[in-house]
């Protein structure tokens, strides 16, 4: 196997030194450069490499997915969910979720107000907690390394975290609430 690391499309490929090898699905040749045209890792099958296709999943109770807020009331926020258990999902094939009020922090539930917790375009880290309705997936932010991941403020900036309830804009250095999550390796 050349590598053991995670390619995305359009990424040059490294070969093995020997022989020829022949290419297989998931993969092209560009200029003379082989580059990987589906996100994956490259497997070696006697003469032939190939980038196998991820089988996705939908999102099942205790799934870890990434999604971003595409409405909000004051009783919830929707989720486009768009990765589930880091498996991106295909273009297209998105799932709804909800997160409730009472779900999105584990303390001081009645005093929680969904736009000061997320806005419009915020892209979150949640955990699913059952299957919801036909049309949705309930959701869950109640946990420190769950919640807001990435936004962008009211000027267009991006967010940094300051603490577990607010981001600070870099372009203004303003600061906007926001329920965040824990940074990973913190």
């Amino acid at each position: 196997m050349p590598s053991d690391d995670c390619l995305i499309p359009g990424q040059p490929v490294p070969l093995p030194r020997g022989p020829t090898l022949q290419l297989g699905s998931g993969l092209y040749t560009r200029n003379g450069e082989t580059r990987a045209s589906l996100l994956g890792t490259p497997l070696q099958h006697g003469s032939s490499l190939t980038i196998p296709r991820l089988k996705t999943h939908p999102p099942a109770p205790n799934s870890v997915v990434l999604g971003f807020i595409t409405r909000l009331s004051p009783q919830q926020a929707v989720v486009s969910i768009t990765v589930v258990d880091g498996i991106p999902l295909p273009l297209g094939e998105d799932f709804t979720g909800v997160i409730r009020v009472q779900d999105i922090r584990a303390t001081e539930k009645d005093k929680v107000k969904v736009g000061d917790c997320f806005r419009g375009g915020d892209v979150i880290r949640g955990l699913v907690i059952s299957l919801g309705d036909a049309r949705s997936y309930y959701i869950t932010t109640a946990r420190n390394d769950l919640g807001v991941i990435f936004a962008t403020s009211e000027a267009g900036g991006t967010m940094e975290p300051v603490s577990w309830q607010e981001m600070r804009c870099q372009k203004t250095g303003k600061v906007e609430k926001r329920k965040c999550a824990k940074p990973e390796g913190l």
